[in-house]
């Protein structure tokens, strides 16, 4: 062991607390005089008015998501949120940040929504016994982590103009569209095919015929699943409703989502595949439309907004067969088309790659901040150290 430290058991670290009432989330406020701590990512979680469940702290605490893991430090007066939320107070010992930082880097696994507190009591805590050396290495952490997250904050923000580099240029595309396009119903250039209501018992893994589930669609993303095999009877009784690769495929139910529109192109994997109740598929002819045209008009938010205005609210937004056969395309000439979806296929490509670039960078500063925290707790800081 490094001279000058020593170890303990997270328990022999802190006091223990006495809590005062916790709030069920049902009761949560949106706005209030003191803010609510819950085990969920953000700081604070919500608000209360009533003075008799405040939290009162002398020095700062921690917050720890018994079922999530998430943990906060906290350096104000707080409610708590309802049950999961575990408050560790540091005794005379050791440093509240410091105490913060350490629990960030043990790994105490995933247990799904069980209890992680009967893991983390067991862990030891490694720490100088010098508060003042303590709280050395917690500044030399606190500007490391400060630059990190600046750093962080730029790479999603360079992620997020990525992303929106392709979907502005998409929107452009559609909104301005030249005086020869001519407009017609999708049923107009391409066959619609509606999905076929087969019962549950069909269903076995055991069988060799895929089917495409509305659960197969997400948004702009074709979701493979294990359980979706039907029966081989049904490969020529019910010939009607098979799909090819490149079919477009979009949910009739839950069309939209928070992510935006249920739509996919059906892949290599499930060519031949059979098309189960509330999916329709698209078949385009390139003879007559563009296949990738068609499927990049609908993920356009003029898409959005004609579902939006047409689907049938009940328990949950749902489109007809019928709306989805008269929505209008845009068309220009074929050739016009595939100018247009080189220019997108080119676009998307590129963005894409910075997409990559910046996705490598967020996960590159997570990876930095656990070796910062591994120096740290072995008692590599110095202060001069060239962290970042």
């Amino acid at each position: 062991m490094k001279k000058g430290w020593e170890v303990k058991n997270l328990e022999k670290c802190i006091n223990k607390t006495t809590y005062a009432n916790k709030i069920q989330r049902k009761n949560f406020l949106e706005k209030g005089n003191y803010p609510i701590v819950s085990q969920e990512k953000e700081i604070i979680n919500g608000y209360w008015d009533n003075p008799k469940d405040l939290f009162k702290i002398k020095e700062p605490v921690i917050a720890f998501g018994d079922h999530t893991r998430i943990i906060k430090y906290i350096d104000f007066d707080f409610v708590l949120g309802a049950d999961g939320v575990k408050v560790l107070q540091p005794n005379e010992v050791i440093n509240s940040k410091y105490l913060y930082y350490y629990l960030k880097n043990i790994d105490l696994g995933n247990l799904g929504y069980a209890r992680h507190y009967r893991i983390l009591k067991e862990k030891n805590i490694y720490f100088p016994t010098s508060i003042e050396e303590q709280k050395r290495i917690v500044a030399i952490l606190d500007k490391a982590f400060a630059a990190i997250d600046k750093a962080k904050e730029n790479a999603q923000k360079n992620l997020k103009n990525a992303k929106e580099l392709f979907e502005s240029y998409l929107q452009e595309v559609f909104e301005n569209k030249g005086s020869d396009w001519e407009e017609k119903t999708i049923q107009k250039v391409a066959k619609v095919i509606n999905g076929f209501a087969f019962a549950s018992k069909d269903f076995n893994p055991t069988n060799t015929v895929k089917s495409i589930k509305i659960t197969n669609v997400g948004v702009k993303e074709f979701v493979e699943e294990m359980n979706n095999y039907l029966p081989e009877k049904f490969k020529e009784t019910l010939k009607e409703v098979k799909v090819k690769e490149g079919n477009i495929v979009i949910a009739l139910t839950r069309t939209i989502i928070a992510a935006g529109l249920k739509v996919a192109v059906i892949p290599a994997s499930y060519d031949g595949a059979l098309l189960n109740q509330r999916v329709a598929a698209i078949a385009t002819d390139g003879n007559v439309i563009n296949q990738r045209y068609l499927y990049n008009f609908l993920i356009t938010d003029v898409v959005k907004k004609y579902v939006l205005n047409h689907v049938n609210i009940l328990m949950q937004p749902n489109l007809s067969i019928n709306d989805l056969k008269n929505l209008l395309v845009p068309c220009p000439s074929l050739k016009k088309q595939n100018e247009i979806v080189q220019k997108l296929d080119q676009l998307q490509e590129k963005t894409k790659a910075l997409e990559t670039i910046y996705q490598q960078k967020l996960a590159n500063l997570e990876e930095l901040k656990k070796s910062i925290l591994q120096k740290a707790f072995n008692g590599e800081l110095s202060n001069n150290a060239n962290l970042v």
